[in-house]
C-alpha cells in the first residue's frame, strides 16, 4: 500500500470551507484552529476532493493514487472506510451532505465553497469549471456560492427554519459518551413528566379548576401528548442506547413534529404554582424552552449515528 505524500513536499497551501482548513504543508485538518484527527488514506481523499470541489473524482482515479496496480487490496471496503471517516470528523452524512457528495459507483464530489490562501494572500476561490459541468462523466452539482462572487453561506439544516439554527459543523467536538450520557438525561425527563402528569392527572385537573379555565383546555393536550410522546422518547432512548445508525436524519426529520410538543411541555413547572412560586416555574420554564434546541445539537455532535454507520461508505 502506497505512503501518503509526506507534507513537508507539498507546497504550503491553506485550503478553506466553512468553519474547517486544511493546511497541505503540515497534513492537518482544523475547526476554528483546533486540530482534528484526520490523517493518512482519509486526508489525502480529502485534498483530492478540495483540489477540484464541484467536480466529480472517480473512484479509479482514486484508486490510481492511494492503491496503485498491484496493491493488494479490499478496494471498495477501505475506500468507504475511508470516506466515512472524513464524514464522520466533518459532521456530515451520506444522506444530507453538506461536503462530500457520492455518485453511486462513480466517484465522490466536494460540493461547499473552497477558498484557497498561501502564504501572500487568497490566490483563488476553487469552483467546478464550465468544462468540468459540461463534461459527460460529471453530473451538476449545487453550484458554489463564490461563483457569483458572494461570500460562501453556512450550510443549513431544512427542519424548522434551519437558517437560524445550529449546522452539523458548527457544532464543537466532545466526548462520543457525554452527548449520549446527556441526551438520555433530557429523554428521561420528558418520560417522567409524562408519567407523573398522568399519575397525578386529578390533581393537575383541581389546579386548573381553581383558575377561571376550563380544565379540558388543559387535561386533554396533556393526555394527547403525553401518549404521543412516551413511545416517541422510548423510541430515542433506545436509538441511542444500541447506536441504532441513521438517528441524526431520523431525529432532524422529527425535529419540527417533536418542537411543539416539548415547548408546550415547558409550562408545565406552572403546574406546581402553589409549591414553587411564580419566579422558580419562570426559571425553570426558560430552561425547558431551550430543551429542544440542546437535543437536537447532542444529536448533531454525536448522540445519533448518521445513516453511514450502517451502510459502510457510499
Amino acid at each position: 500500500m502506497s505512503a501518503p505524500v509526506p507534507p513537508t513536499t507539498r507546497r504550503s497551501t491553506i485550503a478553506r470551507f466553512g468553519v474547517f482548513e486544511v493546511d497541505t504543508a503540515s497534513g492537518e485538518l482544523r475547526k476554528q484552529g483546533r486540530r482534528l484527527p484526520l490523517q493518512g488514506q482519509p486526508f489525502e481523499i480529502l485534498l483530492m476532493l478540495l483540489e477540484r470541489p464541484g467536480e466529480l473524482i472517480p473512484r479509479a482515479q482514486i484508486r490510481e493514487r492511494l492503491w496503485p496496480e498491484g496493491t493488494f487490496v479490499d478496494f471498495d471496503h477501505s475506500l468507504n472506510t475511508a470516506i466515512n471517516k472524513i464524514r464522520d470528523v466533518l459532521g456530515d452524512s451520506a444522506s444530507s451532505p453538506r461536503f462530500v457528495e457520492t455518485l453511486a459507483r462513480r466517484g465522490y464530489r466536494f460540493i461547499a465553497p473552497v477558498e484557497a490562501q498561501n502564504g501572500s494572500g487568497i490566490v483563488a476561490v476553487r469552483q467546478a469549471t464550465a468544462e468540468s459541468a459540461a463534461s459527460p462523466e460529471s453530473t451538476p452539482g449545487p453550484e458554489p456560492a463564490m461563483r457569483s462572487g458572494a461570500p460562501p453561506q453556512p450550510a443549513t439544516d431544512n427542519s424548522l427554519g434551519g437558517g437560524f439554527l445550529t449546522a452539523a459543523h458548527e457544532v464543537p467536538n466532545a466526548p462520543h459518551r457525554v452527548v449520549r450520557t446527556l441526551f438520555l438525561l433530557l429523554q428521561i425527563m420528558y418520560f417522567c413528566f409524562y408519567l407523573v402528569s398522568l399519575w397525578r392527572l386529578h390533581a393537575v385537573e383541581e389546579i386548573i379548576s381553581a383558575t377561571s379555565m376550563d380544565p379540558l383546555w388543559v387535561i386533554v393536550p396533556l393526555i394527547i401528548t403525553a401518549v404521543v410522546g412516551i413511545p416517541t422518547r422510548l423510541y430515542l432512548v433506545s436509538a441511542v442506547a444500541f447506536n441504532a445508525p441513521g438517528l441524526r436524519e431520523k431525529f432532524l426529520r422529527l425535529f419540527p413534529i417533536i418542537f411543539p410538543l416539548d415547548e408546550l411541555w415547558a409550562l408545565a413547572p406552572f403546574l406546581l404554582l402553589a409549591q414553587i412560586g411564580y419566579g422558580l416555574a419562570l426559571g425553570l420554564t426558560a430552561i425547558l424552552l431551550y430543551a429542544p434546541f440542546a437535543q437536537r445539537s447532542l444529536i448533531l455532535m454525536g448522540a445519533g449515528a448518521p445513516a453511514s454507520a450502517r451502510t459502510g461508505g457510499s
